[in-house]
């Protein structure tokens, strides 16, 4: 027995003691396996899944690897049974292997022939595969690729995927560096790619398809530059809204060799495509008369690259459109892959695996993104709003507690204490951001704000003319505002980890002066907005970041939130 961190428990629970010596140490150790449940002050749940595990074997870790690590950190020895599981559900991964036969084309083939003539008799798998080719081997519809791919996850016998992927049509596309730039002027003096996004786009293009796992603001965007210039292919971009889609185009601009020319937007104003083009996930998903009238897109070009950024926030609709994609190279970009509605194993087998993941407290420790101070600040609501909560109907509880009056004069108050800071205010429903943009005097985005004008105001934050701005959940994702060093979130999308993530990451890149962001939740006290502010930070509390609680009263102090 050892002083670990960790215990190890029979029922794939792991307890991590966050004060332990080693318990940093611990987290990242079990990063790549292990998904965190809960994250009260002193210890940590961690889960270890089928999912967690097959994603963990994908990107190299083996059984062995796992074994050690859990006996190494743990305090008390780890229960057998466990880790026999644990090497039988990593065995899985692998056991059935999607390949290209010489004579019959895509085929699924197996070592363990008793593993294919269980997927074969499942109903499931019946109309996706063909006829035998022996006793190992059967032949797969190159259509049903993805189909077949999301069937045997599901079954419990992941396939690794090596039937390869057509070249797509070549357009030279090279990163504009000091020795290979745009024009003298153009290039950054200290552009160059960081050690990790390099180590990213490798990850990613060993091994085919897959999905990279970045902070906010650790340059996501250059990790997708990095794998068109590996592949030198057309591209098509798959982004969240159009002015990400600008911002994508621009990034693109700056950074390779490509002009304006060359990429096309293809979103609800515009319908260009070009060697590269960016589209929406809107215009993807609108239905005309029933029918998806905008997937002639995806056979417009012989595209040699689909990049999904964003990934972990992908449609349904873009699921189906991507299982019938699976010949193309795929790069799915996301700081979280959590996903609300538990569809992590469809970005798992239509998109691929995990193929490089890097904890958010490293890229910090690098001084690529700034460090962060966590503050949930708690309101007490008075009397009367109290009894009119507690006698609400269960589906207007979240409103009124997210909406409390009492939070506009918090927000006030937090502003009132960073003169000096770009401030972002962050909220979901539009009447209480419409109050807010009113006492603050500053500029209110949400989804009816034209995107000029939405265009027009970042560039005007960016640049310091405004140094306060209100946004609606529009602005929780790929929205670059470097300076931004304060954000105060009123209400979200109830429990979602993946929006506070994203949230805090409005305010992660790093500042010029390598002052500290700061990210504050105004929380309504004993209500389910509190309950759900527990749930959101779920994530961010994985990845090391904890939450300090200070009561809206102590905010008259100074520094009672600093």
């Amino acid at each position: 027995m050892t002083d670990g961190p960790l215990i190890v428990q029979s029922d794939k629970s792991v307890l991590l003691e966050v004060d332990h010596p080693r318990a940093d140490d611990a987290r990242r150790a079990i990063a790549p396996f292990a998904e965190l449940e809960r994250a009260p002050e002193h210890v940590h749940t961690y889960r270890l899944t089928s999912l967690g595990l097959w994603n963990a074997r994908a990107a190299g870790h083996d059984a062995e690897q796992v074994v050690n690590t859990l006996i190494e950190y743990s305090r008390y020895p780890v229960p057998h049974a466990l880790l026999i599981d644990v090497a039988e559900t990593m065995g899985r991964y692998g056991r059935l292997t999607l390949a290209t036969h010489p004579t019959h084309g895509l085929v699924l083939e197996s070592t363990d022939r008793a593993v294919l003539a269980e997927v074969l008799k499942s109903k499931r798998t019946a109309g996706l595969v063909g006829d035998r080719v022996d006793e190992q081997t059967v032949v797969v519809h190159p259509s049903e690729r993805g189909h077949l791919k999301q069937v045997l996850v599901k079954l419990g016998w992941p396939a690794e995927d090596l039937a390869g992927y057509v070249d797509g049509e070549k357009h030279e596309i090279a990163l504009a560096s000091p020795t290979h730039p745009r024009t003298p002027t153009e290039v950054p003096k200290e552009w160059e790619m960081r050690p990790y996004q390099a180590q990213a786009v490798d990850g990613f293009w060993h091994g085919g398809s897959g999905v990279v796992v970045l902070p906010c603001g650790a340059g996501k965007t250059i990790v997708g530059a990095g794998a068109m210039a590996k592949s030198g292919t057309t591209t098509l971009i798959l982004v969240t809204n159009t002015v990400s889609a600008r911002q994508w185009r621009d990034e693109l601009v700056r950074r390779t060799t490509l002009t304006e020319d060359e990429i096309g937007e293809y979103s609800g104003s515009r319908k260009e495509i070009k060697p590269v083009t960016i589209a929406t996930y809107q215009v993807l998903t609108t239905k005309r008369k029933g029918v998806y009238s905008h997937l002639e897109l995806l056979d417009a070009r012989d595209w040699g690259l689909v990049l999904y950024d964003e990934v972990h926030l992908l449609p349904a609709p873009i699921f189906r459109m991507t299982a019938d994609l699976q010949a193309r190279r795929r790069l799915g970009l996301t700081a979280t892959l959590v996903r609300e509605d538990g569809r992590e194993d469809e970005v798992f087998s239509l998109i691929g695996p995990k193929r490089y993941d890097a904890p958010w407290k490293d890229i910090e420790a690098q001084g690529y993104i700034a460090p962060a101070d966590c503050v949930e600040v708690r309101l007490t609501l008075p009397e009367h709003e109290r009894m009119v909560y507690a006698t609400a109907e269960p589906e207007d509880k979240y409103r009124l507690a997210a909406c409390a009056p009492g939070k506009n004069r918090v927000v006030e108050q937090i502003v009132a204490q960073h003169p000096d800071d770009q401030v972002l205010v962050i909220g979901q429903y539009l009447d209480q951001l419409e109050e807010l943009s009113a006492h603050l005097d500053a500029p209110l985005i949400t989804g009816a704000t034209t995107v000029r004008e939405r265009q027009r105001l970042f560039e005007a934050f960016r640049s310091g003319e405004i140094s306060r701005l209100v946004v609606s959940k529009v602005a929780n994702f790929s929205i670059d505002l470097p300076e931004a060093s304060v954000a105060i979130q009123v209400s979200g999308s109830f429990g979602s980890r993946q929006e506070e993530a994203q949230r805090l990451g409005r305010v992660m890149r790093p500042k010029a002066d390598g002052r500290t962001a700061h990210f504050y939740a105004v929380v309504a006290r004993d209500t389910v907005d509190q309950d759900f502010a527990a749930h959101r930070q779920r994530f961010l509390a994985e990845q090391g970041y904890a939450y300090r609680i200070v009561d809206a009263e102590d905010l008259e102090a100074p520094d009672a939130a600093r």
